[in-house]
This record gives C-alpha cells, sequence and structure tokens, in this order.
C-alpha cells in the first residue's frame, strides 16, 4: 500500500528501506516517484523500470521509466525544450475539443459583445483566438512573452485584414507600461485562456485589480484544479491516473508527446523544486470577486479533459 510507503518515506527517507514493501507495479511508481522528489533520479529511473515490468499494459509506467533513464544521463530538462512535442500535444488528443468548444464559445460573445477593442492576455499562436474571431470584433490587441508565437499570430491577424496591435510582454509588464500602445488603455473585452495559472496567486490577484480597472469585461479559460501537496498518495494517485489517460490519447506517435511534453509536465508536479499555481473554480471565482469583477455568469463548462474539466468565466 502506498500509504504505508508514504508514512514509512516521511520517517526516514531511505529509499533502500522501502523497496520491500514494494509488491505492485503502482507501488514501485510510487518509490520512483519519491526518489524523484528526493533529487535521486538513477534510483528514480530503477525503480519506474521496475513498475513498468509489474504492470506492462500501464502506459505511465513505460514513458516514466524512458523517460527517467534519459534524466539519470542526461539531466532534468524544461518544458519546452523539445517544441515538437509541446506542438503536437497542443493540437492532438483533447485538445482538439477543447479548443474547438473555447473558440465557439469565445465566437459568440464577440458577436453577441460586438468589441470595439479587444485585449488576449497570452495569446500564444492564436490557437483559441483566430479560428473565434469574428468580423464584430474591431481591433484586436495582443500581448505574448514569446516574440516567435506573438509574430505568427499578428502575421495571420494581418494576412485577413484585422486591425492589431501587438506588444511583446507579460502582463506584469502591460500592468506597469509598454510601447505598444498608451498606458491609460481601456478594453470592452479581454480575454486570456490557460495562461494566468502561471503567475502566482499574491501577484495575480494584483493584476486582476488592475484588469477591473482597465477592461469592461473579462473572459478566463481555466482548469478546474486543486493541486495536491508534492507526493501525497491521493495526489500521486490522481496524477498517475489522469496521466495514464492523457498518454492514451497519443498512442502511435513515437513517443514524442510523452517524452517531450507529457513526462516532464508530469514529473514536475513531484519536484519540489517546482511551484504550481493552478487553482480550483471556486478559488478563481473568489478571486474575481475579490478584485471587484462582482458580475459573474455562471461558469460554462468547455470540454471534461483528462486533466482536469476546462471551463470559461465570463466576468464584468
Amino acid at each position: 500500500m502506498i500509504e504505508q510507503l508514504w508514512d514509512a518515506y516521511r520517517e526516514h527517507h531511505d529509499l533502500a528501506k522501502l523497496e520491500g514493501h514494494c509488491h505492485t507495479g503502482r507501488d514501485w511508481f510510487y518509490l520512483a516517484v519519491l526518489a524523484f522528489a528526493d533529487g535521486h533520479d538513477a534510483a528514480a529511473a530503477d525503480y519506474a523500470t521496475r513498475a513498468a515490468r509489474h504492470e506492462t499494459a500501464s502506459r505511465v509506467h513505460a514513458a516514466a521509466a524512458e523517460y527517467l533513464t534519459k534524466v539519470g544521463k542526461q539531466g532534468r530538462q524544461q518544458v519546452y525544450t523539445e517544441p515538437e512535442g509541446f506542438a503536437a500535444f497542443i493540437r492532438g488528443g483533447g485538445n482538439v475539443s477543447l479548443y474547438r468548444a473555447l473558440s465557439a464559445a469565445l465566437a459568440e460573445r464577440y458577436r453577441s459583445a460586438k468589441p470595439a477593442s479587444l485585449l488576449d492576455i497570452g495569446v500564444g499562436d492564436g490557437l483559441a483566438l483566430l479560428p473565434a474571431l469574428t468580423g464584430d470584433v474591431a481591433r484586436v490587441d495582443l500581448l505574448e512573452p514569446s516574440a516567435a508565437l506573438l509574430d505568427a499570430t499578428a502575421a495571420a491577424l494581418t494576412e485577413r485584414g484585422v486591425a492589431h496591435r501587438a506588444a511583446n510582454a507579460t502582463l506584469q509588464q502591460l500592468a506597469t507600461g509598454v510601447d505598444a500602445w498608451p498606458a491609460d488603455t481601456r478594453w470592452e473585452l479581454t480575454q486570456s485562456t490557460f495562461a494566468l495559472h502561471n503567475i502566482a496567486r499574491p501577484q495575480r490577484l494584483e493584476l486582476l485589480g488592475w484588469l477591473r480597472d482597465h477592461t469592461d469585461r473579462l473572459l478566463i479559460a481555466e482548469f478546474d484544479l486543486r493541486p495536491g501537496s508534492s507526493c501525497e498518495p491521493e495526489w500521486f494517485d490522481y496524477v498517475a491516473t489522469r496521466y495514464e489517460a492523457g498518454l492514451a490519447e497519443y498512442d502511435g506517435d513515437g513517443g514524442l508527446v510523452a517524452q517531450g511534453f507529457l513526462m516532464p509536465v508530469m514529473f514536475g508536479y513531484f519536484d519540489p523544486a517546482t511551484v504550481h499555481h493552478e487553482q480550483s473554480l471556486a478559488d478563481w471565482r473568489a478571486d474575481l470577486t475579490a478584485a471587484g469583477f462582482t458580475d459573474q455568469r455562471e461558469p460554462e463548462l468547455l470540454h471534461d479533459y483528462w486533466w482536469a474539466p476546462g471551463y470559461l468565466l465570463d466576468v464584468r
């Protein structure tokens, strides 16, 4: 039982002593996670390999064993070290349905609101924005810290003849002023799709307050998720189960998504040096209320995504 492994681990952190308590693939995989959290990458790879041997049908055990073996040889990597993996991930699997629903929901708001100005925070390459755009939006302002992604989206808008301005900056930088537009600019509609969770909550609260003073209406797409604590059994089970489902959506790509994106992300949840800022839907709504967005429509479920349900919040 991994609960017993967790209790013993908290007492002495002696991984070798815990090996005798491992009898299933799940046990060995949990021990691999504990070893990774402690910085013992070689041991983590060994334990994950044992997990994969015990449960040959498990995608997550096999992917973890391959990834940790590479980590043991090459060291830990950042999530976006292999951009091809992320590109294949975001345009495949459940993301297809998620972004189709998101773009449709955004388009419905554009048609009804007919905003003279729209700000997209963290627009990326326009995966959500571009399919949603209708002729009802008079001007689009793009905010994106990646120059390459920003250029791609701006080029697409230029090709369509859509009036736009672009700022290669973060929301934090926008709040202190950017050269792309006047500091007192106000937008009729602002949106951010799966981007704001990257900002620490205290700073995010301040920025939501800033947005309250600079926009009439705010749309936020985020997942309903409350991350657990490091390697606690309940959180481990959630992550392992969800990633088993997520990996199944990318069978047949030769491990491109698994090794190039999903495994680095998954093990980031067990790395004490990595801080996550995701939160539950209830917390999002509470934070928006605290920031002054008190007129809130019922959140719209976009897609029951493999990681967590994705919602669109619509507030004023």
